[in-house]
């Protein structure tokens, strides 16, 4: 089985622009791809993970990947899946973000002299005249067209602005470049981007009369099809010091039963062997399948040492007891005033809750535990005493949070 037919067994492609000599030229590891991230903030995402994961897997393969750090197009912004324009950063901000990015990406990918390649989009993009860049390449692009896109479609009632209507001609761009300077002859993404992916293909084919090829990804949603990489609204971080390993590797212990297989056979590198032999386990199974996924991908992302501490802190707070592992917050001693904190300061200190008003709902609904008790007020306070020994407080069924003083 080639890599093409391991990728298509796993669930993982979505469309390609011609199947018979995509498949050849990565299973005979002739691809020279790239894959875009644009620097929206200072970590990538779960959202980020199947991407990821197929450069890992498609080098592994033989075949060049290029990662392709947006500092370019994240001065536009993406309008594809949004219903809104995005926050506009500053240079200073982008730069910083394509830093942490890329000590992310070298966790997956081995880049150096004939491996990887890691370039940024500003390179090229930033020093563009406007003039020339329309003599160049517009031309090359029918409005009608583009106006079909589902990416602008979809934000055409809310308006869409000028600023992100150029993003598919910047993006379309990157690919006509790369593939002139590097000899890059493949894109991949996610299947929300599609057009943009198409732009490009179209305009090397329009400006150079060759043939460049695109493959999208299927999303990653669950059951419901919502995309995952998200919990509590927030999302669910690479970096350890925004989502500690622990609440990584909870976070996939907890998907849900219906989307537990799917998230193996995507995201992890179990074979396939293996994979279909879980398939036929009994459905009292499901929980040791959910650790099988949450700590292979907590391995990917955080190393096996790391994995094997959420794991273990998973079966002591489980079992009922504590964890040295656990997410721990320490807790200033100028916050307690008279002996006591508010507990609605510990829901905020621990990001447990964004606000104390948020804090204050999640405490009336009944979602808030001390220890084993559910807490009665949201004027509840915690005394300090208990604070030396450790508060466990519990978010709904799965979030465990350790406060403690010293």
């Amino acid at each position: 089985m080639g890599i093409y037919e391991e990728l298509r067994a796993r669930g993982l492609i979505a469309q390609v622009t011609d199947e018979e000599h995509i498949r050849e030229m990565i299973n005979n590891g002739k691809a020279t791809f790239y894959i875009g991230f644009d620097c929206t903030a200072d970590s990538l995402t779960a959202g980020h993970f199947m991407a990821l994961t197929l450069m890992k897997r498609l080098q592994m393969a033989g075949n060049k990947p290029i990662a392709l750090i947006g500092g370019g197009t994240t001065m536009i912004g993406d309008p594809s899946g949004r219903t809104d324009m995005r926050k506009m950063l500053t240079k200073e901000d982008i730069d910083h973000n394509a830093e942490c990015f890329k000590r992310q990406m070298e966790k997956f990918i081995e880049f150096g002299e004939g491996k990887a390649m890691m370039v940024n989009n500003a390179d090229w993009l930033l020093s563009l005249n406007y003039v020339e860049l329309l003599r160049e390449v517009g031309a090359c692009f029918s409005v009608n067209n583009m106006l079909r896109a589902e990416c602008y479609k979809q934000r055409m009632e809310k308006g869409l602005s000028f600023l992100e209507f150029n993003y598919m001609i910047m993006q379309s761009y990157d690919f006509y470049y790369m593939f002139k300077k590097y000899g890059c002859n493949m894109e991949f993404g996610g299947d929300d981007q599609w057009s943009n992916m198409l732009g490009g293909t179209e305009l090397i084919r329009k400006k150079l009369g060759k043939d460049a090829h695109a493959m999208t990804i299927t999303l990653l949603t669950d059951s419901n099809g919502k995309k995952m990489g998200k919990t509590a609204g927030n999302a669910v971080w690479l970096d350890p010091n925004k989502t500690s390993p622990f609440e990584f590797f909870q976070y996939w212990r907890n998907v849900g039963d219906a989307d537990v297989m799917k998230c193996i056979k995507m995201l992890t590198f179990l074979s396939l062997d293996e994979i279909a032999d879980m398939e036929t386990w009994a459905d009292n199974r499901i929980n040791e399948k959910k650790e099988i996924l949450a700590f292979e991908l907590t391995k990917l992302v955080h190393g096996e040492e790391e994995a094997v501490k959420a794991k273990e802190a998973s079966h002591a707070i489980f079992a009922g007891g504590a964890s040295e592992n656990m997410p721990t917050t320490e807790v200033p001693a100028e916050l307690i005033a008279d002996g006591k904190i508010a507990l609605l300061d510990l829901l905020t200190l621990g990001k447990l809750a964004p606000s104390r008003s948020e804090a204050k709902r999640l405490v009336m609904q009944g979602g808030v535990f001390v220890g084993e008790e559910k807490a009665s007020s949201f004027f509840q306070t915690i005394d300090a005493d208990a604070l030396k020994e450790g508060v466990i407080i519990k978010k709904g069924k799965k979030v465990f949070h350790r406060f403690i003083t010293k």
